[in-house]
């Protein structure tokens, strides 16, 4: 919902979509970044029409093997469905009618990876989870859709929520397991640069890590909040999240750490636009520390393109 281009709740995530368009041929698709989470091997396998293993022509040398189609219809089918970006509804109901039609298609997965994606730019939260658990149902491995879970239980869960414990635990395994299947269930077409592998892992990293700081925050267990965030600014330094940044100085704040909480504040200043949430929290807590330590407070800037404004934790 945050952060740049995918699973992106509160605490902002930032992502390098593998996503390609509809192959022009099923001999030689195009590698091209739209936003729709489609591998090049959604393709039908090579060789006889129809027939049931899948082509080994764009298997990447590590990892899982990208989705593929069986049949021609099948993946014509597939096209059809995955066009529908624009209303989260519709994307969902091409990929629910897609699964009926298609039960056993391997493709099922990235048209729900896309629902979820649609349904995180519309800011729909309860449906992004949705899909994201129609995605685990069928690859209870999908580090994206582990992290997207994950993040809407941290952030959407609250005191007066009857399973309160349930659904925080159940956070805290899921980015757990996203750290483990990050390295073994990205399936991305062989022609990707290794660099964009190796940014998406680092952003799904750098996701779960903030999820589990946000946990750890929110039992006020700041200590391991703090190493949680740092370590979520440690795998992916390359686009700091300044939600993460700003959770960070707040729960260095908590720990009596007024130095360093000062100069993570000031750091998530120069991140956030000011007038933004995010940046109007960054400078209040920054205020506080300087009045707190006498110290000195960054001087105006204007924050990245990247910057976002999601909210910080409960305090």
């Amino acid at each position: 919902m945050k952060r740049a281009a995918m699973v992106a709740m509160m605490l902002g995530l930032t992502t390098v979509v593998f996503a390609q368009q509809p192959a022009s041929s099923p001999q030689n698709p195009p590698a091209t970044q739209t936003g729709k989470p489609q591998p090049a091997a959604a393709q039908p396998s090579q060789g006889q029409q129809g027939a049931t293993q899948p082509s080994t022509a764009t298997v990447p040398p590590l990892g899982k093997r990208p989705p593929q189609a069986k049949t021609q219809p099948e993946y014509e089918a597939f096209n059809a469905a995955i066009a529908n970006t624009n209303d989260p509804a519709a994307v969902e109901k091409a990929a629910d009618d897609f699964a009926a039609k298609y039960p056993d298609s391997e493709l099922r997965v990235l048209l729900y990876e896309a629902a979820m994606q649609s349904y995180q730019r519309a800011n729909n939260a309860d449906k992004m989870m949705e899909m994201g658990r129609k995605v685990l149902k069928i690859d209870p491995d999908n580090p994206t859709a582990l992290v997207g879970v994950a993040q809407v239980l941290a952030e959407r869960t609250r005191d007066t929520d009857l399973d309160k414990e349930q659904r925080l635990d159940e956070a805290m395994k899921l980015a757990q397991r996203s750290l483990t299947t990050v390295d073994t269930d990205i399936a991305p077409r062989a022609d990707t640069p290794q660099e964009r592998i190796d940014a998406y892992k680092g952003v799904l990293r750098s996701s779960a890590y903030a999820i589990m700081g946000t946990l750890e925050f929110n039992k006020e267990k700041y200590a391991d909040a703090e190493n949680y965030y740092r370590k979520s600014m440690d795998a992916y330094p390359a686009q700091l999240d300044p939600v993460v940044v700003l959770r960070l100085a707040l729960a260095l704040d908590k720990q009596g750490k007024y130095s360093e909480a000062l100069k993570e504040a000031n750091h998530a200043v120069l991140l956030t636009p000011e007038g933004s949430t995010a940046g109007n929290l960054a400078r209040r807590e920054r205020d506080r520390l300087v009045q707190l330590t006498g110290g000195t407070p960054t001087p105006a800037s204007k924050p990245p393109a990247s910057a976002q404004n999601p909210p910080p934790p409960k305090n």
